[in-house]
Formats: C-alpha cells, sequence, structure tokens
C-alpha cells in the first residue's frame, strides 16, 4: 500500500493495528540482546586526579620567573614527553597492561597512549598566567589498574614539571655565567686598554684641554717675565763692562768731563733701576751709591798731575780693587744671565709640549669616545648579566623553596566504583530504539510491497475508476478452507485472482 497512494492517519493507524506485532517482536527482543551483549563486552573503567597549578608565592616584581613559557605550551611539553615510548614502555610494564589481548609491544604502548587523557580545568574566573589546574583520566579493564596508572601518570605529570623548571633554571644560570665570564673578559680588555690610553695620552684627553690652555697662558706670561729680566740682565752687563773699560783705563790726567759726565748718568740710571727692583738697602744698590760718590768726588776736585808718587800708588791700588769687584759683578752677572737662558728654554719646551698637546686634542678625543664608548657599552652588558645572575640564583633559590610555580595533587587518582563502558542501561535504550525502528522498517518495507484493495481509495488509486458498489465480507466459509496467515500474507502479495484477492 505504501508508494502507491498518500496515506493518512488512519492509514497509518490501520498498518499499525493490523501488524503491531511486527513491531513489537524486534522492539522486545533487541534490548534483551543488547542488556546480554553486555556481558560479554569488557568492562571499561575509568579513574581521575586533579592537579592544581600553585602561583608563585613571592611578587614577581621581587623575583622574576626565569621559566616564561605559557602554561598550556608547557603542559602541551610535558604531555609529548609522558607519551613518549620511553615514559609509557615502564608503565605498560610495571602494570603488565593489555597483556591478555595478544598485542605487540607497540600496540600496547599505542593503546595506553590513547587511554590517557588530559583536560584543563575550568573556572569562572580570569587568570592572567593561564588554567588553574588540568585532569588527568586513564581508562583500563581493571578498577584497580586503572587507579594506579593514574596516580602513576600524575606521579610523572608533577616530577616532569619540577625537571623541566630545574632544568631552566640551571641552563639559564649556566649560560648566564658563561656569558658574564666573556663580558668579563672583554670589560677587562677595555680597561687595559683604556688605562694604556690614558698613559700614553696623558695630559691629551679632551677634559684636559682647559687646563692645558691655562698652563700654557701661564708658561707664556712665565717667558714674557723672563725675557724682560734677560734684557735687563743684558743691559746691567754692557754697563757694568763699559764701567770696567773706564775703570781700567782712565787716570786724573786722561779721563776727560764729558767721560765722567756719562758714566754718572750710566750709574744714576743704573741706581734707579736697582733700587726699584731690590731696595735701598741692596749690596748692589749701596756699591752703586759709592761708586757715585766717588766719581762726583772726582769731578767736583779734578787732578792737577801733581800728586806725590804714594798718592798715585795709593790711587792705583784704589782703582785695581774697584776693577777687581767690578769683574766679580759682571760674572755674577754672566752666570744669572746663563740660568735665565736655561730657563727661558726650558720654558720654551714646555710650551712647545704644550702647544703639541691641545693641537693633538681633536685626534686623541676620536679615539677617547670610541675607547670609551666600547668599555661602556662593555659595562653595560656586564652589569646587565650580572644582574640577571643575581635574578636567576633567587629564582633558583625560590624553586628549591618550592615557593615557585608548582604542580600540586588537587584529588589523588580515584578508584571508580563503576564502569563507563558498557552501560546497560544505555545499551537497553539503544536496542528499545533500534528494535522499534527495526519493526518500522519491516512493516514499511512489507506495506510497499503490498498491493492488496482494501478500501475504495485502494481502488481509486489503483484503477482510477469510482466504485460502485462494496460487497462486504461473508464470513460463511469454512475455516478448513480458509488459508492460514502467512499463505494469505504472500497472496496478497502476488495476488493472481481479484475475487479470491477480496475474499482472502
Amino acid at each position: 500500500m505504501l508508494g502507491h497512494r498518500p496515506l493518512n492517519a488512519e492509514d497509518y493507524f490501520t498498518i499499525v493495528k493490523r501488524r503491531w506485532w511486527i513491531i513489537g517482536i524486534p522492539t522486545i527482543i533487541l534490548p534483551v540482546i543488547a542488556v546480554a551483549a553486555t556481558l560479554y563486552i569488557p568492562a571499561q573503567y575509568v579513574s581521575q586526579s586533579s592537579v592544581q597549578i600553585g602561583q608563585q608565592k613571592v611578587s614577581n616584581d621581587l623575583v622574576k620567573s626565569i621559566v616564561t613559557e605559557d602554561i598550556n605550551s608547557r603542559l602541551a611539553t610535558i604531555n609529548q614527553q609522558i607519551a613518549s615510548r620511553s615514559s609509557i614502555l615502564p608503565i605498560v610494564e610495571k602494570f603488565n597492561l593489555y597483556a591478555d589481548q595478544r598485542l605487540t609491544t607497540d600496540d600496547r604502548i599505542a593503546l595506553a597512549r590513547k587511554n590517557i587523557d588530559i583536560q584543563a580545568l575550568a573556572t569562572g574566573f580570569a587568570r592572567s598566567n593561564g588554567i588553574p589546574g588540568f585532569t588527568i583520566a586513564f581508562t583500563a579493564s581493571d578498577a584497580h589498574t586503572a587507579q594506579q596508572v593514574c596516580a602513576e601518570i600524575t606521579s610523572l605529570f608533577i616530577t616532569a614539571n619540577l625537571n623541566n623548571q630545574t632544568d631552566a633554571i640551571g641552563g639559564s644560570t649556566d649560560f648566564i655565567k658563561e656569558q658574564l665570564n666573556n663580558a668579563k673578559t672583554t670589560l677587562d680588555d677595555q680597561d687595559a686598554k683604556m688605562a694604556e690610553f690614558q698613559r700614553k695620552y696623558f695630559g691629551m684627553r679632551p677634559e684636559d684641554e682647559g687646563q692645558n690652555i691655562n698652563i700654557l697662558n701661564s708658561l707664556n706670561s712665565q717667558l714674557e717675565a723672563s725675557t724682560q729680566a734677560l734684557a735687563r740682565m743684558e743691559q746691567d752687563k754692557s754697563l757694568m763692562e763699559s764701567m770696567l773699560a773706564s775703570q781700567s783705563t782712565a787716570t786724573p790726567a786722561t779721563v776727560s768731563p764729558l767721560t765722567q759726565e756719562q758714566q754718572l748718568q750710566s750709574l744714576l740710571s743704573k741706581q734707579a733701576d736697582l733700587t726699584q727692583r731690590y731696595g735701598t738697602n741692596h749690596p748692589d744698590v749701596i756699591a752703586i751709591y759709592r761708586q757715585i760718590a766717588d766719581l762726583r768726588a772726582k769731578m767736583a776736585h779734578p787732578s792737577s798731575g801733581q800728586a806725590s808718587a804714594t798718592a798715585s800708588a795709593a790711587t792705583s791700588g784704589n782703582n785695581s780693587m774697584a776693577v777687581q769687584d767690578q769683574r766679580a759683578r759682571i760674572r755674577a752677572n754672566d752666570l744669572a744671565i746663563q740660568q735665565e737662558r736655561t730657563r727661558q728654554a726650558q720654558i720654551n719646551k714646555q710650551i712647545r709640549d704644550y702647544q703639541t698637546r691641545i693641537q693633538s686634542t681633536p685626534q686623541v678625543e676620536e679615539q677617547y669616545k670610541q675607547l670609551t664608548r666600547d668599555t661602556q657599552t662593555s659595562q653595560a652588558l656586564y652589569d646587565n648579566l650580572l644582574g640577571k645572575l643575581n635574578q636567576a640564583q633567587m629564582a633558583t633559590d625560590l624553586q628549591n623553596r618550592q615557593q615557585g610555580e608548582t604542580f600540586s595533587v588537587l584529588d589523588p587518582a580515584n578508584l571508580p566504583d563503576n564502569p563507563i563502558y558498557p552501560k546497560r542501561r544505555v545499551f537497553a535504550s539503544g536496542g528499545l530504539a533500534g528494535g522499534f525502528a527495526l519493526g518500522l522498517l519491516i512493516v514499511a518495507l512489507l506495506e510497499y510491497r503490498d498491493t492488496a484493495l482494501r478500501n475504495e481509495r485502494d481502488i481509486w488509486a489503483f484503477t482510477q475508476l469510482p466504485t460502485l458498489a462494496v460487497i462486504a465480507w461473508s464470513g460463511d466459509v469454512a475455516l478448513s478452507s480458509k488459508p492460514s496467515r502467512l499463505k494469505r500474507l504472500f497472496r496478497r502479495n502476488n495476488p493472481k485472482d481479484p475475487l479470491a484477492e477480496a475474499r482472502g
């Protein structure tokens, strides 16, 4: 009937009423079979533990953690380590997992890896550094085995995290120490270069330029004073040599008044100069006073040429003493001139040295800047690495005291009471739904193949002709001649006589 004409609710009700037993039998049998099948399916137990991720107990502002990787990435890394063959194989062998399934070692490891499940703990509170924790679950055919393996995997997670943090801190500390030693060597080299530079270019550095200019100005002033003093000494020498010449050659009869006047003017000029320089009590000034007085006395009482021999001898003796005194003064003046010239040469040499320093300052400054920049860079790198090493050592101490980020077991692995698979209620529900669906499918198939005409709508759908009359069912047919229900079913599916089909 199905597929030959549209059906309404009355048709469906009629079909169900006529074939209810076809729907009922699978609906009853399949749940029983499904429940019975659970007795032969190996049970699966799940043991689960919860691990809490503890925060660092010391503020990051005080001690920065060396481990900066995101917790999700670290969990993924640890999960890969736990799922490796070297970690799974000891667990498989220790608890003799899947030994009854006749599997190879690699298959047993793959199955154990598949039965491990890691899930992040959900929380309603946001955390700046990731999830608050995670759960570890393991599925096995025995409840005690599932619990033991889950506890073992949890322990591996905690140990792996501790080892990873220790390795990270230790590796960072060793690396920083190595870099710090290299930086210290570089800084020592730069300090040696700086010391050599300062020794080689002493007084020529940029900061010495102002002092060099001041010293050069002072030396120029000293040179000018020395030049003036040397000029005065030269002038005194000329005067004393002229006086010596006059004293050596002059006699009372031969010395003219003009020469005596010139000598007097020269002595007066020398007296004024010496008095200004040394004062009135200096021996040279007193000697000049005496010479002036003697000369004035000679000019006031000129010689008549009639002095006695005794007076002449006395005068000759006096002149000899004056000549010797004058010569001694000339020698002293020569010595002073020589000393002043030596001092002047030294000043000139110093001036040339400081001029060279000042002229070399720009070139020295460029080298000094480069050397200073390299030294400052090396010092900054050394200070930075030293600070990082201190941070790494504090992080190591923090880790050793278990004050950093830690994994702690919040809920240990539980002993499951009931298996998660197979669940008899689920199997029974599935069998019930499957049996009902199978019954409906069989009924639909039978109805689709059924071409029996049972009412006027069937006749119209089959012949497209109106019904003139309906012959009611006659119940006087002998029971012995009545075919069985199964035969009638096949007869309806393959009708040969329309009247027989109508009777049936």
